[in-house]
């Protein structure tokens, strides 16, 4: 039998990352158990910050959650290199 619900952490067993504001991101598989077809989703959940900002949730397709790494990565090497020009810059 195929239980419904979302797993409260990742398999890897990580906790939320906790932002440098606060805030606390949460990934998870949320699996919706229908007889005739099983629904999995990727979410990813980034909670409010301390002084109560509201947070936001969003439901990925498999599909949609790997663009999404792919478009994350990209963006984290491109402010590496970023980050390594100014400091190059700096030390001229």
């Amino acid at each position: 039998m195929i239980r419904s619900g979302q797993e409260p952490l990742p398999p890897s067993g990580e906790a939320p990352l906790v932002t440098t504001c606060g805030r606390q991101v949460a990934v998870k598989r949320l699996l919706l158990a229908l007889p005739e077809r099983p629904i999995t989703r990727v979410t990813l959940d980034v909670g409010p910050v301390v002084r109560g900002e509201p947070g936001l949730w969003a439901s990925l397709t498999v599909a949609e959650a790997r663009d999404l790494a792919r478009r994350l990565l990209a963006q984290a090497a491109l402010a590496d290199a970023g980050a390594s020009a100014e400091r190059s810059a700096a030390d001229n």
